[in-house]
């Protein structure tokens, strides 16, 4: 038996202006079987946690690039 779907999450590359976004909205509610298509709002937290994970990305690309010479 196969497993079954219940739904699907969509992530955008970037943040998008609501009235910019209306229309791929509309759209995704185009596709047979979609119910409904909900926005999550951008906030403090997650340009928090972005900021963490460039820091982090930032910080190994770095120790790559110019690693410590062992004595």
């Amino acid at each position: 038996m196969t497993d079954r779907w219940k739904g699907l999450v969509v992530t955008l590359d970037h943040d998008i202006r609501k009235d910019d976004v209306e229309a791929t909205v509309a759209a995704i509610k185009q596709i047979k079987g979609v119910i409904d298509v909900q926005g999550s709002v951008a906030d403090v937290d997650d340009h928090i946690n972005r900021m963490q994970v460039r820091n982090e990305l930032s910080r190994q690309l770095w120790e790559v690039l110019h690693p410590k010479k062992k004595e």
